[in-house]
């Protein structure tokens, strides 16, 4: 069982690395900003409050139906490991700053953040392996630790990339500043090593069952 601390560590890690990650989502948020003003920007950050209810609650569903099931648990694990690996690859390459030289377009924030966020794999991945697995760890040790992991995620999430518009819409400098490089390596790293204790997780699942074969 895990503590609160670890708990309130793993969602800090997550939420940055979300925030910073490089995706269908930020590049919509670097697009309205740079196109359409800062205001736009903000209200794209803000589209994962909507779009990952239903995301979070069928993967709960299906996370706490193979609770039983360690070789599936293992299998959740090793593929939250992988997907974290991904975060982690993503966070080291190079940045390539988003597109603005095509013709303007109306807005229209909320109705391409929900659709971008809805048909991309990220939020899918996410929370049907490594996501609902933490929640439901954090569960274990109480619901405090579930409040913690969903508030510090998501203020983490959205906060960064309302910050990340700001600035994108004052100007694209900071993309290619070593800073922001700095910021992506550094959480690409850390992922990596979360990566490794998720496939040491989906060792253990399957080692009992591996032991009686």
């Amino acid at each position: 069982m895990r503590t609160v601390s670890e708990i309130i560590a793993a969602s800090l890690l997550l939420g940055l690395s979300a925030g910073f990650a490089p995706g269908p989502l930020m590049t919509l948020v670097l697009l309205q900003s740079l196109k359409h003003g800062v205001k736009e920007g903000l209200k794209t950050s803000l589209v994962p409050l909507v779009t990952d209810l239903p995301v979070i609650v069928l993967s709960l569903w299906f996370t706490s139906q193979a609770a039983q099931l360690r070789p599936l648990l293992g299998i959740i694990s090793l593929a939250g490991g992988l997907f974290v690996l991904r975060l982690a690859w993503q966070s080291l390459r190079p940045v390539v700053p988003a597109d603005t030289n095509s013709t303007p377009e109306p807005a229209r924030s909320w109705q391409k953040g929900l659709i971008t966020n809805w048909l991309s794999p990220n939020p899918w991945l996410f929370w049907f392996t490594v996501g609902a697995a933490t929640v439901l760890k954090a569960r274990q040790v109480g619901w405090e630790a579930v409040a913690a992991f969903f508030l510090i995620f998501y203020v983490l999430l959205c906060g960064i990339k309302a910050i990340i518009a700001v600035i994108a819409g004052k100007g694209r400098a900071f993309l290619r500043g070593r800073i922001y490089r700095v910021v992506l390596q550094t959480l690409g790293v850390a992922l990596a090593i979360f990566a490794l204790t998720l496939f040491v997780e989906a060792w253990k699942y399957f080692s009992p069952s591996l032991q009686k074969n």
